[in-house]
């Protein structure tokens, strides 16, 4: 895992990788990293996401408490419509979930604009988007989170398997922490 982990952060051109055993779970891992699933007023967190994906980006919303809230595609790229976000925020909003559909990458300078005026974090399902770059950059850079998955139908594959990359080691730190039963050292079950 340590191989494949440095391998693949030096091919993608990103650091903070962490392996798992699906592309949904990477998902969930991400979520809960990063507090998206924690209650908002004593309500469920709301995310808003996209309904044109795999019904696993918005499964694994509802199985971590978060309310999907759906907002429309671009019609060129089928991926999430930055415009067509902001009108779905509201008090309960933690999150923005876009993906990166066939390969086609979100607008992810708009999408960043639009969570840092409204502190949100962003989770990008990039399961589609294996290798991709923006200006040179990988697509995986972008938002707080971007996962992956190694599905035997995906471009690059372990037959299953999924990985997330954190923009932040804090976070990844964190996620290792949730992966290894909550333990944050032999004696301390922290998560």
């Amino acid at each position: 895992a340590q191989e494949l982990t440095s391998r693949l952060e030096e091919y993608l051109g990103v650091e903070n990788l962490l392996l798992v055993s699906n592309g949904t779970l990477a998902l969930q891992i991400a979520y809960r990293a990063l507090g998206i699933n924690e209650p908002v007023n004593g309500k469920a967190a709301e995310a808003v996401t996209t309904p044109f994906t795999f019904i696993a980006t918005a499964s694994s919303l509802k199985w971590d408490g978060i309310q999907p809230v759906f907002a429309d595609i671009d019609p060129e790229t089928w991926s999430l419509a930055p415009e067509n976000i902001a009108a779905k925020i509201t008090p309960q909003t933690r999150a923005i979930v876009p993906v990166h559909v066939f390969g086609n990458a979100c607008d992810v300078e708009e999408i960043d604009k639009i969570a840092s005026q409204n502190k949100l974090k962003v989770v990008y399902d990039a399961s589609h988007a294996f290798d991709v770059r923006i200006k040179g950059k990988s697509i995986l850079s972008w938002g707080d989170a971007s996962t992956l998955s190694f599905h035997a139908t995906k471009l690059f594959h372990t037959v299953d398997g999924g990985a997330i990359v954190f923009k932040y080691e804090s976070d990844l730190k964190r996620a290792q922490e949730i992966i290894n039963f909550g333990l944050s050292d032999p004696h301390t079950i922290s998560e």
